[in-house]
């Protein structure tokens, strides 16, 4: 299979991913976006603060990747740059180097680029640059260009990344521990009725190192927050812990008298660097699918050279046609071929399914996957960026970028949560004050207010739970384009299969040649002729059925095939015409006839077969349902959802497929282009429809259709049109698909409800006085760790498929 993700938003537009460093809650993503769309020529602008991207969709003759990166640096955050190597084709000399050099240069968004000769490499370090950009400027010099894809590197280098940040926010939140502990025994001290007080310098000293130091973090989002005139998290910490430290500063400057609140500020700031590596660490977990795929292939392959004898080398520099030795318990490095040998593949990890699965020679296999027992040699097809492993890992990808439909709702809410919160913290100061407590009491209630609003909850309430769940379902062998079908497919009530290929295997056989008057294997020769020019597998059957009894085949003159109704030949100077009787004519022999109703009443497929406009007999072909399929529709009905049979067949053979899955409703001899009129149909009536298919002719029914899901063996446009391919035909997953899209939607909404429940119910505790600021601090970072553990989750779901 192969997989096409660039898909354009608009006809003329070009779609962009861009890594963004510095958000910290949902108002900078909701911030970054607003930048975003106000720009002439974007179509479409997400930003995901989980992952830490902004997928933007642009008209290149209005804008260019420089622009938005310029827009987005100006909202208060930075694009990081990135590096990538690419293959070049044509190089024979150092004026080659030089021009590359220069060609790739030239395209905005490039900062470095180092162009190897001897390996034919170039090292690109870009930031808004698109990568079709980078191969266009080669080719324009006159070389060829591709990208290099190496999923294990792109892989060691993000955990790199992030392992990095974990060690500095660990190191933040020991050295703020270190220096608040003091603080803290002497405010326990007191509690437990010890008047022993830190000399206030020496409060002083800790507590700045503290707010200034460990704490330096906040202040660079916060500023860039305030520039941009808007507000994020860290806005809120740094109003909060500043106004107290100041405060108990000032008393210490004047020399005054009485409490001084300098464990608050560092505690707050403590505590809130903890929830955030507690965080960090928590979010990692979202991309463990994603990690764990691109550790699959291998670093290495070997390659037979051309005098036989083998070659190791990387894998990233496999090239399609190579041929690749294989030992027992060795990763596949490439998609391919099986041209010798024989053995077990263990693909679980790509298609989530558990037995070993056979492959013999001509049998494709795919990289990533673990040869169990046998020496086996493969040819290489697809390598790098096309293999299915890469289009797997940018799939998921792709998915987790998205937003699903509820998070608009949130992203207006977190637009404006932050200006509120600080309303409501002046608010509080003004009241308290007023009411005769005191500018000091006001001061730390409000203080309390700004540190226990939480935006952080809100914006990882969605990303968060979609990352996972897109990821365990990739796990399992279900691939979900976007978080939109993740959030529809939970409401689905009605799944209309197609049957050939769906429900059943997709390979039928020769049941039974009839003819009236004439040779059976003479006229199994006419229709096995005509049938040379067609892909279908009925024309499959009937060749395979003439090469079993050695049948001779009369060259194609002309083909013509009637979409749904047959097909017409031109043979040996005859007309040939196989298929439903509105195109052979209709059958006028009794007996005949009676036959044939008698076949198609077992399940069987009658396709009759006419000669110069004589109708001679038909051909009776059964095509068994998938061992699983029975089970499939049966937890469909476990759930409440209502199975449909869509299928071309005539009536009578398909009711007795469905009778023997037990499916609702048939909907029988539709042509292929009526098909998705017949889902059209099923909405109008209110019904929130699945389609499950397999075929090139299935594609308009799985565009038309809520979710569209395509079975992994069928064919590629299909695959391109559904939302959600099953990796493996196993019809059970249909129910997997809803089940875990039902899980997936339970934890987002667990997850607004408690971010919205905590900032409803905190609020009003923190501005009555209720809380103290550290109190406040350590139930803010709870509520962002809650939110992403509570999301983790979901990787406790299991399929039920094999059950």
């Amino acid at each position: 299979m192969t997989f096409d993700f660039e898909k354009n938003a608009a006809p003329q537009s070009v779609r962009i991913t861009l890594p963004v460093e510095g958000m910290t809650c949902a108002s900078c993503s909701a911030r970054i976006e607003r930048q975003l769309v106000k720009l002439d020529g974007v179509a479409s602008a997400s930003v995901n603060l989980a992952g830490e991207t902004a997928d933007v969709s642009f008209d290149p003759a209005k804008l260019d990747p420089a622009a938005i990166k310029s827009a987005i640096v100006a909202a208060g955050y930075s694009v990081p740059e990135r590096t990538i190597e690419l293959a070049i084709e044509g190089m024979t000399c150092a004026s080659c180097v030089a021009r590359v050099e220069k060609a790739i240069g030239q395209v905005a968004g490039v900062s470095a680029v180092t162009v190897n000769l001897g390996s034919e490499r170039a090292h690109v370090t870009y930031d808004a640059a698109p990568l079709a950009d980078l191969v266009r400027a080669v080719e324009r010099a006159g070389y060829g260009a591709s990208v290099i894809e190496d999923a294990q590197s792109l892989g060691q280098a993000d955990d790199e990344k992030v392992a990095r940040r974990l060690h500095r926010d660990l190191l933040n939140f020991s050295a703020a521990t270190v220096l608040t502990l003091p603080l803290w025994v002497e405010m326990v001290g007191h509690l437990a009725g010890f008047m022993w007080m830190i000399p206030a310098w020496v409060q002083l000293l800790l507590a700045t190192l503290v707010q200034f130091g460990a704490g330096a973090r906040f202040y660079g989002p916060a500023y860039r927050a305030v520039r941009a005139g808007s507000g994020n998290m860290d806005l809120l910490v740094v109003l909060g812990t500043v106004s107290a430290w100041s405060l108990s500063a000032w008393r210490v400057a004047a020399g005054l008298e009485g409490y001084l609140y300098f464990e608050a500020s560092a505690t707050v700031i403590t505590l809130i660097l903890l929830g955030r590596f507690l965080e960090s660490r928590a979010k990692r977990g979202t991309t463990g699918a994603i990690r764990a795929l691109m550790k699959l292939r291998p670093e290495t392959a070997q390659v037979l050279s051309i005098d036989g004898t083998e070659v190791e080398i990387p894998a990233a520099q496999v090239k399609v046609g190579d041929v690749v030795v294989i030992r027992p318990g060795e990763r596949v490095a490439v998609d391919g071929e099986v041209i010798f040998g024989e053995t077990t593949m263990d693909e679980s990890l790509l298609t989530g399914e558990s037995l070993p699965v056979l492959k013999r020679m001509g049998d494709n296999v795919t990289g990533g996957a673990i040869n169990a027992d046998g020496l086996i040699r493969v040819r290489a097809t697809r390598v790098g960026a096309q293999s299915t492993l890469a289009g797997i890992i940018k799939l998921i990808q792709n998915a987790q970028a998205s937003k699903a439909p509820v998070q608009k709702l949130v992203d207006k809410i977190s637009a404006i949560f932050v200006p509120v919160v600080v309303v409501i913290a002046l608010a509080t100061w003004g009241g308290w004050w007023l009411a005769g407590a005191g500018w000091e009491v006001g001061l730390i209630n409000a203080v309390t207010v700004l540190v226990i609003a939480c935006p952080c909850a809100l914006g990882l309430a969605t990303p968060t739970a979609i990352m996972v769940g897109t990821g365990v379902a990739a796990k399992h062998g279900i691939l979900i384009k976007d978080a939109e079908a993740l959030e529809n497919a939970h409401a689905i009530d009605t799944v209309v299969f197609d049957k050939t290929g769906t429900l059943t295997q997709g390979k039928p056989q020769v049941q039974a040649v009839v003819a009236k008057d004439f040779d059976v294997d003479a006229m199994l020769s006419f229709a096995a002729s005509a049938q040379q020019g067609s892909e279908h597998p009925l024309a499959r059957a009937m060749l395979n059925a003439a090469q079993e009894r050695t049948l001779a085949l009369t060259p194609l003159e002309s083909f013509t095939a009637h979409a749904g109704r047959g097909i017409e030949a031109q043979a040996g100077g005859k007309r040939i015409v196989v298929g439903r009787p509105v195109l052979t004519g209709p059958c006028t022999d009794a007996e005949l006839q009676g036959k044939a109703d008698g076949f198609e009443a077992q399940g069987l497929t009658v396709m009759w077969v006419a000669v110069d406009a004589r109708v001679l007999g038909f051909i009776a072909a059964g095509d068994a349902p998938r061992t699983g399929s029975a089970n499939a529709v049966s937890a469909l009905k476990r759930l409440g959802i209502r199975t449909v049979m869509l299928t071309g067949d005539n009536a009578s053979a398909a009711r007795v497929v469905a009778s023997g899955l037990g499916i609702d409703e048939v909907i029988a001899e539709v042509l292929p282009g009526d098909k998705a009129d017949k889902v059209r149909s099923l909405q109008s009536a209110g019904r929130v429809v699945a389609m499950v298919g397999d075929g090139v002719n299935d594609a308009p029914a799985l565009a038309q259709a809520n979710v569209g899901i395509a079975m992994g063996s069928g064919a590629d446009v299909a695959m391109h049109t559904a939302s959600i391919t099953l990796m493996r035909s196993e019809p059970a997953l249909v129910a997997d698909a809803i089940s875990v899209s039902s899980a997936s939607l339970r934890k987002i909404r667990q997850n607004l409800f408690w971010a919205f429940f905590y900032n409803v119910v905190a609020l009003p505790l923190a501005a009555a006085g209720m809380l103290t600021p550290a109190i406040a601090g350590a139930a803010m970072a709870f509520s962002s760790v809650s939110v992403v553990s509570n999301s983790l989750l979901l990787k406790r779901w299991k399929s039920g498929a094999l059950k």
